[in-house]
């Protein structure tokens, strides 16, 4: 069976470097890691938070998932992300709930981990991201 934690949440930004400064100036924290993930079409930053992430995302461009997010609503949360011990058994256990899913295969993601995301009419019109540890 798959089990459920917070591994993180994303805001899109514009500005990653601005981003990450003012995240440093406002909450003292360093980013672990930045990495850009051509396939999701981002440049990501994790900075850990207790024991989960928040994630800056900045888009590599404006027809990407994050750039027409920012172009519609600005920059601001743009998902929560669940990790799962088994991505399979939750996506299978969602599909046989009746939950609407953007992936219904996971691909891979930042830092190298298995994700799937489920489409934000699947629950109070949030996307939630699916992340299955490289580890």
């Amino acid at each position: 069976m798959f089990a459920y934690n917070l591994d993180h949440v994303a805001i899109a930004v514009e500005d990653l470097d601005k981003a990450i400064d003012e995240y440093r100036r406002l909450y003292g924290a360093e980013p672990l890691y930045r990495e850009v993930v051509e396939e999701q079409g981002v440049e990501e930053a994790m900075v850990a938070v207790g024991g989960s992430f928040i994630q800056l995302l900045r888009a590599l461009a404006s027809e990407t998932p994050v750039g027409k997010f920012i172009a519609s609503r600005g920059e601001g949360m743009h998902h929560i992300a669940l990790a799962v011990s088994d991505i399979d058994a939750a996506l299978d256990h969602l599909k046989n709930e009746g939950a609407r899913l953007v992936d219904e295969v996971p691909r891979i993601g930042g830092r190298g981990a298995r994700i799937a995301f489920v489409h934000p009419k699947a629950f109070a019109g949030t996307l939630v991201e699916l992340v299955e540890s490289a580890q």
